[in-house]
């Protein structure tokens, strides 16, 4: 099947709107997003326009007279690719195609799922990515596409295609589309079946904006090596870690995929599974570029990604990452100011880790109970039982009794309390 790949080095022309409520140093933040993701999937970009639009084109996004213009200005650079910050209908992407011959169009979210395909390492990630592509690519099957029993590279391609052969291969789409979601289906069942294992632990979920550091924070508490790599959507796969705060507090830390803003709805969709992980922590972690002058949008992003999982009632602590890149004065005051309770660290430098650190326990202290609860001799069993995923403080040896001083999770202390008193 063809996908939506970039070629390595392939010539790409970005192309931003300046519409309603946006000013143009937001769009020009959005553009340069766009060049790093377009960077990221391989491509080189040689330009970039942008538009300001009283409204939206309903045929060409941006007016056939701008596109025609926009065209031509991509032949004189050579470009084989035009990549649009916003999101594209299929009837706009067969129009801009139809005057665009030779040159590929792709929106962001198509360079979106490249990149993430790219990068899917695991068969649960695979399988989320190619659904996405799938329900992505089924209304926009021209001739932009190739044959889906052929292979060709690039984004997209010119590939003649009859009606026919299309009605075809939208048929054969449906068809997978179905196969993937019931694969993804049994996935999560093993996923959830995992996580009632783990149910006695507590969880703390890493989330924040793509390439804030999360990968980085999680080798640096958890010792352990995890991928790590200086682009966005480095990582795509749940990666989970156990980490021993100190003598008495131990979590199980996750990292999952990284947010960003305008993220396709259809991935959103397929990723609702791997982001299980953060819908059950006890304790979000809220990773944030503390060095990125957007850091602030970056927050709504994250904050509205998490509202659109009904992830809304988790306790959150707010981690300004990379500390070790500002130098001015005036710009820690400010976030300091923005951020008051945020917990500033530079997780490549190891700096204030112990901060960190001191606040998760205090956090998990506040969902911990502490109770005496005794036991006779004949309850040799379930005196065992009652000491598994708690704290022993004390012991006391009676004549006819022990008595234990423990300490745990809330729900784990009570179901003690309601099993064995």
């Amino acid at each position: 099947m063809d996908r939506t790949e970039i070629r390595k080095s392939e010539k790409a022309f970005l192309i931003g709107v300046l519409h309603g409520n946006q000013t143009a140093e937001v769009v020009k933040e959005h553009l340069d997003e766009l060049k790093q993701l377009a960077e990221t999937a391989g491509a080189m970009v040689v330009g970039q326009i942008t538009q300001n639009l009283r409204k939206i084109n309903p045929q060409y996004f941006i007016g056939k007279g701008k596109a025609r213009q926009i065209i031509e200005q991509a032949k004189t650079l050579d470009v084989e690719l035009i990549i649009f910050d916003d999101e594209l209908n299929p009837g706009q992407v067969k129009n801009f195609l139809q005057l665009a011959k030779n040159i590929k169009i792709i929106d962001r979210n198509g360079l979106i799922l490249d990149i993430f395909r790219k990068h899917a390492q695991t068969r649960e990630a695979k399988t989320q990515v190619e659904l996405a592509q799938l329900e992505y690519m089924l209304p926009r099957l021209t001739r932009q596409w190739s044959h889906l029993e052929r292979q060709m590279g690039g984004i997209g391609t010119r590939a003649g295609m009859g009606e026919a052969q299309i009605e075809v291969d939208r048929r054969l789409i449906r068809q997978r589309i179905s196969k993937l979601k019931k694969e993804l289906t049994h996935i999560e069942q093993e996923r959830q079946t995992q996580s009632k294992r783990r149910k006695d632990e507590y969880r703390v979920a890493l989330v924040g904006y793509t390439n804030a550091g999360k990968s980085t924070l999680m080798r640096a508490l958890s010792g352990e090596d995890v991928f790590i790599q200086d682009q966005l959507f480095a990582t795509l796969d749940t990666t989970i870690r156990k980490v021993q705060l100190d003598q008495y507090h131990s979590i199980l830390l996750s990292d999952t995929v990284g947010f960003i803003r305008k993220l396709p709805h259809d991935l959103v969709a397929s990723f609702r599974s791997t982001l299980l992980e953060v819908f059950e922590a006890n304790l979000i972690l809220i990773v944030l570029d503390a060095a990125s002058d957007q850091v602030s949008e970056h927050m709504n992003t994250i904050e509205e990604v998490l509202k659109e999982f009904g992830i809304k009632r988790h306790k959150a602590l707010t981690v300004l990452n990379k500390i070790d890149l500002i130098s001015e004065n005036k710009r820690m005051n400010f976030l300091k100011r923005k951020y008051p309770d945020a917990i500033m660290v530079s997780a490549k430098d190891q700096l204030r880790l112990d901060r960190l650190i001191a606040e998760m326990i205090e956090t998990m202290n506040a969902d911990y109970k502490t109770v005496e609860i005794t036991f006779s001799y004949e309850q040799g069993k379930e005196l065992a039982k009652a000491q598994e995923n708690v704290e022993v403080l004390e012991r006391h040896y009676q004549n006819d009794s022990i008595r234990l001083k423990i300490k745990g999770k809330r729900d784990r202390v009570n179901q003690i309390i309601n099993q064995y008193q």
